[in-house]
């Protein structure tokens, strides 16, 4: 297939990319770059982690984007007495047939909501992702393969941690992305009252502007994207600047966190009509990926430096292509 062909029909995805993102927003005030980072989760098939406090609208955009997408949509609140076979499932005894059957647990869903995903312990919290890594579960002796597309989003609390089980670093890693959301500008909070006082706003209904059997052939046009070498090199040496001795950082970025990047960049790409990844794909995107990933020292808590701000110096300090 020759460049100007695949040129157009990237231009005319982007066009039902830009629908479905406008969809969401009809219902979702605000959140745009949220928005953005979830339709690329949905693209490259990878598992989103959102922070933020309760009441900014998580669940409304995961919800509305499924439902115009016409996904399935499975939300799970997440509390200690949890079990894995609650979200897995489990098998159930028929009287009548003298059997065993298999009852599917909320996992089995195209977008799944995993919120406040550290209020569950390590057991119920391995069982989710290890579902998310291997993408089946396996109930008695049979493995189900779970729906495609696949998506996690999962939940937390930044400001509440007592009786929460934090996630691992090993286990944060497999989230593709980090999120964090943030409070509305005061114009989009008079936007979210004005709905909330119109009496007819409840009444707006969410359209299926994207069928879901065509996700998977524009997410294959998505991973199509170029990445020139020079970029590689440039994503190479954002992620090896993390590991170099640092007061601030333990524990750099692995690898992972360089396939992570390509990936969102390439989707990021795609979604603003593009064939080709350039630098600004990757500075844009490089803090929901790689923030989660570094493990920061004792010092850098005691001078209050976070990973975005990390991050702002390693995107400062790497030559730009």
């Amino acid at each position: 297939m020759d460049q100007a062909t695949v040129n157009d029909q990237i231009a005319a995805a982007h066009d039902l990319i830009a629908r479905l993102r406008a969809e969401v927003g009809r219902v979702v005030v605000g959140q745009e770059r949220v928005v953005d980072r979830l339709v690329i989760a949905l693209l490259i098939r990878g598992h989103v982690l959102v922070e933020g406090l309760p009441g900014l609208a998580k669940t409304l955009v995961v919800k509305t984007l499924a439902a115009s997408i016409d996904a399935s949509f499975k939300r799970v609140q997440f509390t200690p007495d949890l079990l894995p076979a609650d979200i897995t499932g489990t098998l159930i005894f028929d009287p009548a047939g003298r059997a065993f059957t298999p009852r599917l647990g909320p996992i089995f869903a195209n977008l799944v909501l995993a919120d406040e995903i550290n209020r569950a312990p390590a057991k119920v919290q391995s069982a989710l992702l290890e579902a998310m890594q291997e993408r089946q579960v396996t109930i008695g002796d049979t493995s189900y393969a779970l729906p495609d597309p696949f998506v996690v989003i999962a939940t937390q609390n930044p400001i509440e941690h007592e009786g929460t089980y934090p996630l691992p670093e090993a286990q944060i890693d497999r989230f593709v992305m980090k999120l964090r959301v943030d409070y509305p500008t005061a114009d989009e909070e008079m936007r979210i009252l004005g709905l909330y006082l119109d009496p007819t706003a409840n009444a707006i209904a969410v359209k299926r502007v994207l069928p879901l059997s065509e996700i998977a052939g524009i997410a294959h046009l998505a991973a199509s994207v170029h990445v020139d070498e020079r970029i590689g090199r440039y994503l190479v040496a954002i992620v090896g600047a993390t590991r170099k001795p640092s007061p601030h950082v333990t524990y750099g970025a692995s690898p992972r966190a360089t396939l992570a990047l390509a990936h969102v960049a390439k989707a990021h790409a795609f979604i603003r009509g593009r064939a080709f990844v350039i630098p600004e794909d990757i500075k844009e995107i490089a803090h929901d990926v790689l923030r989660h990933r570094l493990v920061l020292s004792y010092e850098a808590a005691a001078e209050q430096v976070t990973a975005d701000g990390v991050i702002d110096h390693v995107l400062s300090s790497v030559p730009v292509p």
